[in-house]
């Protein structure tokens, strides 16, 4: 089956060298032709990134740079940018870096290690009592390139509305931020909206969330959120008196019971994988076996999918790599596609500041990838409406507060409106096909099948409007044998071989990827892209489409390296060290690992490099061997990261006040640095229902007596009186009057 390629027809020029490469191979793995004027290596690395460009042996020629629609270039690149945006007004060109331009930390040398510990990711990963653990493979490079590939393209598309181009000055560490596991912004719902920097300073206690038991042939893991996953476990189990207690139902409460960790302990020790996998699943428990990445490149999922594909070497021979992250009207895009030939229309005149003004998206999305695909529209300037059910809400709705609102649900879902609409109903369904027929973009990341069980499959979208851009996420893709299986973060990298990979040598139990949200923040961009590129192929043909993306391809795609580790140079060593303080630490990354050659280059006496650290405050400890040509950073905690001078510099974080919060909202400012575009509004994100009438009123021209029929049959669901009865008392307790 083949399928136009949604960027068939768009020009991109590629002068990236490294671990940001990726960033163009999503545009070319969408169809558009990039042209990279960068040597290859014929290192695996250089193969998984640049797969699908056109690689050119030369210097880039001006020729190249004048017909591109977008340039990718290090900032230090010497291209004449104000002579090429004069010339091509629509043009987007991107410089992007480790740390951006203009800041204390512009001429810094980074690394993997190095974005993980000025990021905040760093000081979450680990055991308490124990040192910071460096996350494993890639990952702060390879979702930073994802955020990358997400902001040319939305600037692209703006450009292409409007005829202005844009320059974008992208740094690897504001993506790093963004898109693997931001401290400011929506968490998952086992924190119960807390922001991640009110959590503990240290590191979590060992596997308290997300627990992973012993089974008779390895390891399982389950991930009880909702109350009714828990009243499916204890069904499962038995029931057993001890655990009947309506608290249970509290996820603290499971937790802290060692009596019940002992119980589940028991009560898997003797079934096997496949079988509690099976019986988990038939009894509403979300629960995946521990598998190691080489077991899921191999499993049934991966070979029914065809998420592997092979490709030529420079020397001829042929590897194996993944064949895209993302499926275009259920055809992958992968590195094997004919030449786009379709050609981009001429750019508009519309009367746009930002990517998405004038869309109407609906947001059916839930928990952290559904909620950041819809923000990334939001934030663009869409109207998204997040569609809600009192019956089913969100999980993010679950909260400290007694609301359902919270500070990272208010970063996670601002500039959104809210409708409550029972979709069970027969009148809902009418009433949300109404509103299919108005959007633009529907985004969901329900199980697959439940749409159709809704009777909204996408066969009835599309009929209903055949503009429709859809672009779903699920945990393991909406085919294969895996499809059905309810799948969350902590599952996706249990079955992925991930959770195996994050623990430290000497303990083979110190899994540490229990606080993490990867890689909900990073899928919900690509999820995000992959309606972009749809509405970017809207534009030339009048139709919409479907795009899907799946976490678990999300994360064997950016552990790409581990398919042919013997055709990877070797990795720099990077290493902890204690700094002067309380439990600061200063990462160090060099070519060599050796600590001697480290120590000559810097000042002072000591007898060893950890000597050297330890004696100096991290930031400092940093700087010094930054001066000296070494990779290193300071541990930074998610608290230090709003007033640290890099994020003061850039601008990182905005603070917003919520009219139902008592506590600031703090969030990421904008994607990237833009010159022109300006940032994101500032709407407070809705309570439950909050919009329903105006909502209805505005897309579908409702009066006010048909709105109240509606509310009147539960069809429509406003906010309810409880819940502002609630804010009034929650306010008055918090004020003390």
């Amino acid at each position: 089956m083949s399928v136009e390629r949604p960027l068939a027809g768009l020009t991109v020029v590629d002068l990236v060298e490294g671990p940001l490469a990726p960033i163009t191979r999503y545009l070319a793995e969408l169809g558009a032709r990039v042209d990279r004027f960068v040597p290859a290596t014929g290192a695996f690395a250089d193969i998984a990134a640049n797969a699908g460009k056109t690689v050119h042996a030369g210097p880039v020629t001006n020729t190249a740079l004048r017909a591109a629609d977008i340039i990718v270039a290090p900032a230090s690149a010497a291209i004449d940018r104000d002579a090429l945006a004069a010339a091509r007004p629509a043009l987007v060109l991107m410089d992007v870096s480790p740390f951006g331009t203009g800041n204390d930390l512009s001429d810094w040398q980074a690394s993997d290690a190095v974005l993980h510990a000025l990021s905040g990711t760093l000081s979450r990963s680990g055991i308490r009592g124990r040192a910071p653990l460096l996350p494993p493979g890639e990952l702060a490079w390879q979702c930073a390139a994802a955020q990358g590939a997400y902001v040319v393209l939305a600037a692209c598309y703006r450009a292409q509305r409007t005829g202005r181009g844009d320059r974008i000055d992208f740094s690897a560490l504001d993506g790093a931020m963004q898109a693997l596991d931001p401290g400011y912004g929506i968490n998952g719902s086992a924190t119960m909206g807390r922001p991640a920097h009110l959590l503990s300073r240290d590191r979590p206690a060992k596997g308290t969330q997300y627990p992973i038991f012993a089974c008779a042939d390895g390891q399982v893991r389950i991930c009880l959120l909702a109350p009714r996953q828990w009243q499916g476990m204890f069904r499962w189990m038995g029931e057993p008196a001890a655990f009947a207690a309506p608290e249970f139902a509290k996820i603290n409460v499971r937790q802290q019971s060692e009596a019940l960790q002992d119980a589940l302990a028991a009560f898997f020790a003797t079934r096997t994988r496949a079988l509690l996998e099976a019986e988990g699943q038939a009894h509403g428990v979300p629960i995946a076996a521990l598998l190691s990445f080489d077991e899921f490149a191999a499993s049934e999922q991966a070979a029914a999918r065809r998420v592997l594909t092979d490709v030529a070497r420079t020397d001829g021979g042929r590897v194996k790599l993944p064949d895209g992250m993302l499926t275009i009207d259920g055809v992958r895009m992968g590195p094997h596609h004919p030449a786009g030939a379709a050609g981009v229309p001429p750019p508009g005149g519309e009367d746009v500041a930002r990517p998405f003004e004038g869309l109407k998206v609906i947001d059916l999305g839930v928990i952290v990838v559904g909620a950041e695909a819809g923000r990334m529209f939001a934030d663009g300037g869409a109207d998204v409406i997040k569609i809600e059910s009192t019956a089913f809400p969100d999980g993010t709705r679950q909260s400290y507060l007694p609301y359902g609102l919270s500070a990272s649900f208010a970063a996670g879902h601002r500039n959104k409106r809210s409708l409550g609409l029972d979709l069970r109903s027969d009148a809902g369904r009418a009433l949300f096909l109404d509103l299919v027929r108005q959007a633009d973009v529907l985004l969901s990341n329900f199980k697959p099948g439940t749409m159709d069980s809704l009777g909204l499959g996408a066969d009835i979208l599309a009929a209903t409007n055949p503009r429709l851009v859809t672009a779903d996420s699920s945990a393991f893709g909406a085919t294969g044998p895996w499809a059905q299986r309810l799948g969350y973060g902590p599952l996706v990298r249990a079955a992925t071989g991930l959770t195996g990979m994050w623990r430290y040598a000497d303990d083979p139990d110190s899994f540490s990827d229990a606080v993490t949200v990867y890689p909900d923040h990073v899928a919900g961009r690509i999820s995000a892209l992959g309606a972009l590129a749809l509405l970017i192929r809207r534009r030339r043909t009048g139709r919409g489409g479907a795009a899907s993306v799946s976490q678990a391809e999300v994360m064997l795609a950016q552990f790409a390296a581990l398919l042919d580790p013997a055709g990877n140079p070797a990795e720099s060593a990077s290493t902890m060290f204690p700094a002067a303080g309380d439990d600061e630490w200063c990462v160090v990354t060099r070519d060599d690992g050796d600590d001697d050659k480290v120590l000559a280059l810097l000042p002072g006496e000591a007898a060893t490099l950890a000597d050297w650290i330890a004696a100096r405050e991290p930031m400092a400890a940093a700087a010094a061997l930054q001066r000296a040509g070494i990779a290193a950073a300071p541990m930074l905690r998610v608290g230090d990261l709003p007033d640290s001078a890099y994020c003061r510099a850039r601008g990182a974080y905005r603070t917003d006040v919520h009219p139902h919060l008592v506590e600031p909202v703090i969030s990421e400012r904008r994607t990237a640095a833009f010159a022109d575009a300006p940032d994101p509004a500032a709407r407070p994100a809705p309570l439950i229902g909050e919009q329903t009438r105006e909502v209805v009123a505005e897309w579908l021209g409702l009066d006010a007596d048909a709105i109240a029929a509606l509310v009147e049959s539960g069809t429509l669901q406003p906010t309810e009186a409880s819940v502002f009865a609630a804010i009034d008392a929650h306010r008055g307790t918090a004020t003390g009057s």
